[in-house]
């Protein structure tokens, strides 16, 4: 879609005409849903956070700047609403406070073939708490502290959660590796060798997908 077009779709949103609402959400419908299974432990919830996502797009449409790009506007939408929906929601089970988090390494997680397709799989089969404070950190790049504001948790509670969402992630890659070998994950071309769960190497692989720019 090129920009002229988007500009208009946005100016027919803007005056409510239900034709631009419908042509806006079909053509940002895979980025916004993308953006919301990484939250949601499921694709129901997902849809529902959403069309909760695109609700709030169409509310407040004219306070968007077209001189900005759209998709980091609504994707910043889709990840406030995947937020919104997990705390009105989820029950946070908070996890105890690791007074040596700063000093977590992730240097022990083992090199393996993962594609977009397992990696999200398996971020989905995390524990609410420690999938929403590992989209945040390692994809997102917010800051422990942004997060700890953002979940009304302490800085020490997300570091715990990504701490141990990277040791279930390492625990499913070496089940998966054990039960079905490091060479049958996906025999086509959409595959990338993560040598670690660090923030790159897991958005060098859910960005390749275009979850967000």
């Amino acid at each position: 879609m090129g920009e002229e077009e988007l500009h208009q779709l946005i100016r027919g949103c803007i005056k409510q005409d239900r034709r631009c609402q419908k042509m806006l959400y079909k053509a940002f419908y895979g980025f916004s849903m993308g953006i919301c299974l990484r939250y949601a432990g499921n694709r129901d919830d997902a849809a529902e956070v959403m069309n909760q996502g695109f609700f709030k797009a169409f509310t407040h449409i004219e306070r968007y700047d077209m001189e900005r790009p759209f998709k980091a506007w609504l994707g910043k939408i889709m990840m406030n609403a995947s937020i919104d929906f997990y705390r009105a929601n989820l029950k946070m089970a908070y996890t105890e406070d690791l007074d040596k988090a700063e000093n977590i390494s992730d240097g022990d997680l083992v090199d393996k073939n993962l594609n977009y397709n397992d990696l999200l799989v398996m971020v989905q089969r995390l524990p609410n708490a420690y999938r929403t404070v590992f989209n945040l950190f390692a994809i997102e790049g917010y800051s422990h502290d942004e997060i700890a504001a953002m979940l009304n948790i302490n800085a020490g509670t997300s570091k715990s959660n990504l701490h141990k969402a990277r040791q279930k992630l390492k625990q499913m890659i070496l089940k998966a590796d054990s039960s079905a070998g490091s060479n049958n994950y996906h025999k086509g071309n959409d595959y990338t060798s993560i040598v670690a769960i660090k923030a790159i190497d897991v958005r060098s692989v859910l960005l390749n997908k275009n979850i967000r720019e």
